[in-house]
């Protein structure tokens, strides 16, 4: 933890890092952005004149100002969550205000997933084609189709060693990108003009191409969300510091790019700029070096894909998943699932659009999406931390403007792949409503009791030798959040469904608590030395190995004096062995005889197969399957008030 302070301070290795993790997306923008604006221009049949250019340079300088440094850098790093960000995190902080906030947070979460989709189809297809600049007949598509497979199978190893490289390679890449553009710069100052709004302003208002336009100028500020969900692993100071040289360098690119721009007034939908102003002999070397920062980028993607998993699992947004921790880097986690449906999703993309141009259309509409979300949360924030009612106006209204306008200008894409995302996105958003609602269903339905009118029985049970053993130590999971109070349907099955004996009686309760790495306990005697209650209360990142948790705290109490878990059995008391330990599991199941509206049943038996494709109870809470018992019960007792019956005298 020391170690992640310290790069968290400002620091030479703090901004190196930041350069290798949060800027890969937002860094290789370049690539394509200036493209896309002009081959918009171009499909209207309009000439590539000095004020449709500076007017481009204008919106983008304006943009990466507006929505990346301010909105970004400035204000949303400020909403850090113990010094993690990311929409997940920024939704814990603020999801106690209002029960609604969970529909942006859901959407911005979706939308960063079909993001990552899109993300490694894009800039490593871009990369690659510039090849075809030397090469006409270069074959794309199996070249990155082999990039992609191979970044989705490494996954599984860990990125760490790897990983170290990533700031090295991206200073180098922001260095070129700066060094290309000051190039064409020189060439001709007056590009510098496009510092003025005012060029911004009249392109926008004169040309009636200005909402495609807008889609195209807002691929150059994709990467700002991944910006924040970064904050954790590199910290404001270094974000800030290392932003000023990153944004100096994507300027001076797009300035540069500009010039070539002025002087090919001919520009065709085949050229890119971004090669265009790249000497012969240094293409194939750039080719290499943009191929590695669109790897850089994708990697970034997909590493926030499978945090932002993770924390959707302990928020209860999304089913339970295996996470493995394949180095011992502390964040880096994998998750099997969502590596193999990015990895698939990539592909799929890559073979329907071909080319990259064709992908522009498909990215940015779901992104456009988190920022509006994230606009709303921290608005939120803003009126939560008691920020002057008039200034968290105007953040809603310069904001919530200018991203409905840039999603007015995506919307304009969605015939020509938006559609894309927005199902993929909306796809993904079914499953955590699906989930979430579930759980509001079932919390519905389930009854508790006082546990203090079963103390005499349980005491009594515990000490009835007439009844089979089943077990020393006897553990249920309980999700009542306070101590007096226990579901009924764990009464049952101790008491009813079939006695079951134990020496000692724990109750185990998780509470994920708004914090990211909060790991606290609590413990309660309710009857000393026979009924005990635990409550964990663990950060959303934090993951929930309960069984090794439940582990520690017995070793702790025992170490203490505070409870006996020797085995009672005569011969093994003698000798002072450990008795056994039996977790219970009560699973739920949909009766056919349940009365639900349409709606609750289609959301539950949707849950149920989401359920049955996930982890098991067990395998989730990280418990030995050959100590736990799973027993099935209903979700809904039906009563039997309204059955009338008949009964025929002998």
């Amino acid at each position: 933890m020391s170690n992640k302070k310290n790069l968290n301070n400002l620091s030479f290795a703090g901004l190196l890092i930041s350069l290798g993790i949060v800027y890969g997306d937002i860094g290789t923008s370049p690539l394509y952005t200036l493209r896309a604006i002009f081959n918009t221009v171009d499909d209207a049949g309009q000439a590539i004149t000095p004020m449709v250019v500076l007017g481009a340079l204008s919106c983008i300088i304006w943009t990466l100002t507006l929505q990346t440094t301010i909105k970004y850098v400035v204000i949303t790093l400020r909403a850090d969550n113990k010094g993690e960000g990311g929409i997940f995190s920024l939704y814990s902080l603020v999801r106690k205000k209002a029960k609604w906030l969970v529909i942006p947070a859901m959407i911005g979460g979706c939308a960063l997933l079909a993001d990552g989709i899109i993300t490694p189809s894009i800039t490593v297809t871009t990369a690659i084609e510039g090849l075809q600049m030397k090469f006409p007949w270069f074959q794309v598509i199996p070249v990155v189709l082999g990039i992609i497979v191979v970044l989705f199978v490494i996954q599984q190893f860990g990125t760490s060693t790897v990983g170290k490289l990533f700031g090295p390679i991206m200073f180098l890449w922001f260095a070129t990108l700066g060094f290309l553009g000051i190039i064409f710069v020189v060439q001709d100052l007056s590009i510098i003009r496009a510092l003025n709004p005012y060029y911004a302003y009249h392109l926008l208002a004169t040309n009636p191409k200005a909402l495609v336009i807008l889609g195209g100028v807002f691929l150059c500020t994709t990467g700002a969300e991944a910006l924040y969900s970064d904050l954790g692993h590199c910290g404001k100071q270094n974000i800030h510091i290392s932003w000023i040289f990153v944004k100096t360098t994507l300027v001076l690119n797009y300035l540069g790019q500009g010039v070539w721009l002025l002087q090919h007034p001919s520009y065709n939908a085949t050229q890119n700029p971004f090669y265009q102003i790249v000497p012969d002999s240094y293409l194939l070397p750039m080719v290499a070096l943009a191929t590695i920062a669109a790897v850089i980028a994708s990697q970034a993607m997909i590493t926030g894909s499978f945090t932002l998993i993770a924390e959707a699992v302990r928020l209860n947004l999304w089913p339970k998943v295996r996470i493995n921790y394949p180095s011992n880097q502390k964040g880096q986690i994998y998750v099997p699932s969502i590596n193999w449906l990015l990895c698939a999703g990539c592909i799929m993309v890559v073979l329907i659009f071909k080319k990259s141009i064709h992908m522009e259309g498909a990215y940015g509409l779901a992104i456009n999406l988190t920022f509006l979300s994230t606009t709303i949360l921290v608005a939120v924030y803003m009126l939560m931390k008691k920020v002057p009612g008039y200034l968290i106006a105007i953040f809603v209204l310069v904001y919530g403007l200018l991203e409905l306008a840039f999603l007015a200008g995506n919307m304009t894409k969605f015939l020509h792949g938006g559609f894309v995302t927005l199902f993929i996105g909306a796809t993904i958003f079914t499953v955590m409503w699906s989930w979430f609602i579930a759980r509001k269903i079932k919390n519905r339905f389930v009854k508790y009791v006082e546990i203090e009118d079963y103390y005499e029985i349980i005491d009594e049970l515990s000490r009835d030798e007439s009844v089979p053993k089943y077990s020393s130590q006897l553990v249920y999971l309980t999700s009542a959040n306070f101590k007096t109070e226990i579901e009924s349907k764990i009464i049952y099955s101790i008491i009813q469904k079939e006695p079951k004996r134990a020496d000692i009686y724990w109750l185990v309760h998780v509470d994920v608590v708004d914090e990211p790495f909060t790991s606290d306990y609590k413990v309660e005697f309710l009857i000393p030395g026979k009924l005990i209650r635990i409550d964990f209360k663990l950060g959303f990142r934090v993951e929930q190995k309960v069984n090794l948790l439940y582990r520690k705290v017995v070793e702790e109490l025992v170490k203490n004096g505070e409870v006996d878990i020797t085995s009672q059995y005569t011969s093994l008391k003698r000798h002072k062995i450990a008795g056994d330990f039996r977790f219970v599991l009560l699973e739920k199941h949909l009766s056919k005889f349940t009365s639900l509206s349409f709606y609750e049943q289609s959301v539950l038996y949707y849950y149920f197969i989401l359920k049955r494709l996930s982890l098991s109870e067990e395998r989730g809470f990280g418990l030995d399957s050959s100590y736990v018992d799973v027993e099935k019960v209903p979700l809904i007792f039906v009563p039997t008030d309204d059955i009338e019956l008949n009964r025929l005298s002998v």
